[in-house]
C-alpha cells in the first residue's frame, strides 16, 4: 500500500497533542518531515516520529515529496503558509481561524482552486460525537423549530496550554490577530452554524481584555448573533473561566430544550415540554487536559484517500471567519453588524 506522506508545520502543542500523534495512528499514513523555527522542538518531534526535521516551511515543501501537510502556526501564518503549500502541490488541513482577514482567506480558497488540491480547516467540535448526535436530534424535528440558543467555550488561558507560555504568541497581536475570540469564539460560531444549518446574518459583540496582563488581544468577548431565519443567541469566549473549562451549549425549542455538554454525566440531554427527559452518554468531550482524537486528521486523510470535498472546507472555514470579524467590528464601533 502506497502511504499518505505527510508534513507538519509547527510543532507546538496542537501538533503534538492532536495532528502528530492522530497521523501516527493511521496506518495508510506516514508522516515523512516537520518543521518548527525552533530547532530543538522540531529535532524532538522528528526523532519521535522518524521524520526529517526542518526549520523553514519553504525547504520542506521544496525538497520533500509530500502529499500534504498540516498548518499548525501562529494566526497570522495560516494563511501565506497554506497558499505557499498548495502552490507547491500539497493537500492541507490548516488550522483555525482560517485566516486574519476575509481577504486573506479568499486568498487561501483561490490558491486551492488553481492547485486542484483539498483544504480543509480544523474546527473539530462538528466532528465531536455529541454534537453530531445533536445535529441529529434537531434535523428530526422532535424539538420543533430553535428558537434562541446559548453556547460558551472557556478555559483558563493557553499560558497552561501552548508551548510557549504567557509569553507566547496567543498574547501577541502581530502574530495571534484575535484572543479569546478567536482561539474559542470561532469554534463555536462554526458549531452553531453546523448544527443550525444556517448562516449568522447579523452580530452584536463585546470583545475585551479583563484580565490578562501584557497582552493586546482579548482574552473575553460575548456576542449576540441572529442567524438567517431569526434565530437569536449567544455567544461566549473566554480565557478566564476557572478552574473548570466550559463547551456547554443549549437550544431553546418549541416543544423542548437540547442541552449539551453541562452534565457530567450525559453530554445530551433533551428535555421535552411535558417534562420528560431523554439521556445520553454520547463519547467523551476533549479538554486541554484530557484529549481524546479530534476526527479532523482522520477525516482529512478520508478525503484524500477519496479524493472528495472535505465537510470543513475553505468556505466553511471562511463563513465561520467571518463572524468572528463581525464581532470586533461590532465591539469598535458599538454597532449591530451585517454579514452579507
Amino acid at each position: 500500500m502506497n502511504k499518505i506522506k505527510i508534513g507538519v508545520i509547527g510543532c507546538g502543542k496542537i501538533a503534538q497533542r492532536r495532528h502528530l500523534p492522530e497521523y501516527a495512528n493511521l496506518e495508510q499514513v506516514e508522516i515523512v518531515a516537520v518543521c518548527d523555527i525552533h530547532e530543538g522542538r522540531a529535532s524532538e518531534m522528528a526523532a519521535l516520529y522518524g521524520a526529517v526535521a526542518y526549520t523553514d516551511y519553504r525547504e520542506l515543501l521544496e525538497h520533500e515529496r509530500l502529499d500534504a501537510v498540516s498548518v499548525c502556526l501562529p494566526n497570522a501564518l495560516h494563511g501565506p503558509v497554506t497558499v505557499a503549500a498548495l502552490e507547491a502541490g500539497k493537500h492541507v488541513l490548516c488550522e483555525k481561524p482560517m485566516a486574519t482577514s476575509k481577504q486573506e482567506a479568499e486568498a487561501m480558497i483561490a490558491a486551492r482552486n488553481r492547485s486542484g488540491k483539498l483544504l480543509m480547516i480544523g474546527h473539530n467540535q462538528r466532528l465531536m460525537l455529541p454534537h453530531k448526535k445533536a445535529k441529529e436530534i434537531l434535523s428530526s424535528g422532535l424539538l420543533g423549530r430553535v428558537l434562541t440558543f446559548r453556547t460558551a467555550f472557556g478555559h483558563s488561558g493557553p499560558e497552561s496550554w501552548s508551548v510557549e507560555g504567557a509569553g507566547g504568541w496567543f498574547f501577541q497581536k502581530s502574530q495571534a490577530f484575535i484572543g479569546a475570540m478567536g482561539d474559542l469564539g470561532v469554534h463555536k460560531t462554526d458549531l452553531i452554524r453546523y448544527l443550525l444549518g444556517e448562516e449568522i446574518t447579523e452580530v452584536g459583540a463585546f470583545v475585551d481584555t479583563l484580565e490578562k496582563e501584557n497582552t493586546d488581544v482579548d482574552d473575553n468577548a460575548v456576542c449576540i448573533l441572529k442567524t438567517k431565519s431569526g434565530i437569536i443567541g449567544t455567544l461566549a469566549a473566554s480565557w478566564t473561566y476557572k478552574p473548570k473549562e466550559s463547551n456547554a451549549t443549549v437550544f431553546y425549542c418549541e416543544r423542548g430544550t437540547l442541552r449539551l455538554i453541562e452534565d457530567p454525566d450525559y453530554n445530551v440531554v433533551v428535555e421535552m415540554k411535558d417534562g420528560e427527559r431523554v439521556l445520553y452518554e454520547v463519547g467523551r468531550v476533549s479538554t486541554n487536559d484530557k484529549q481524546t482524537e479530534s476526527g479532523i486528521i482522520r477525516a482529512f486523510v478520508e478525503c484524500i484517500e477519496s479524493g472528495t470535498k472535505p465537510l470543513i472546507s475553505g468556505e466553511e472555514g471562511l463563513r465561520s471567519l467571518q463572524v468572528i470579524l463581525a464581532a470586533l467590528e461590532s465591539s469598535v464601533t458599538g454597532m449591530i453588524v451585517k454579514i452579507s
